[in-house]
């Protein structure tokens, strides 16, 4: 059964876990040196200080993935968009468990007057990722062709976006 609840301080070592694997295997991620627990620590102090969810999702008492917002941009206008980040233990992909855990941000972040939510997808490639997005009413927005370089190639991004909440329909509190 899964449980998707706010992180705790002592998940750092297995978000570090999760992170480091796409870190050294894959593309949807342009970092290139798995960040240590001490960094991830830091992070997501970050993302609480600016009072943003910051959510994992167990199941049989594991964590198996993690998801969080942060500043789109850090100019005061900016400050109902928020940027997503949602990682899956590679062995739990497909699954459903993204779905739910994505879910669970977007409410989450609705919560604390997020208007705008912005998925970057790394690498066009990365088709569970936009299906994923696509999926919880994410709407394409565009491509920056060839902007990062990892494993010998250029790489794309894909923009994603989702109005949450009045989204621009009123003005913000």
């Amino acid at each position: 059964m899964l449980t998707i609840r706010p992180s705790r301080e002592d998940d750092i070592p297995a978000i570090t876990a999760i992170y480091s694997y796409y870190v050294l295997y894959s593309t949807y991620t342009f970092e290139t040196i798995p960040p240590t627990i001490d960094e991830m620590a830091n992070r997501r102090a970050d993302v609480l200080k600016s009072n943003m969810p910051y959510l994992v999702a167990e199941v049989a008492d594991s964590i198996i993935g993690y998801a969080y917002c942060s500043w789109f941009k850090p100019r005061v206008g900016y400050r109902f968009s928020m940027e997503l980040t949602i990682y899956l233990d590679k062995d739990m992909c497909g699954k459903g468990y993204g779905s739910q855990l994505l879910n669970a941000l977007l409410h989450e972040a609705e919560l604390v007057g997020v208007r705008k939510m912005i998925a970057c997808i790394g690498d066009s490639t990365n088709e569970g990722s936009i299906r994923l997005h696509r999926a919880a009413g994410f709407s394409h927005v565009g491509i920056m062709k060839s902007c990062g370089w990892k494993f010998n190639r250029w790489i794309d991004v894909i923009f994603m976006e989702k109005s949450i909440g009045d989204g621009d329909t009123t003005a913000p509190e």
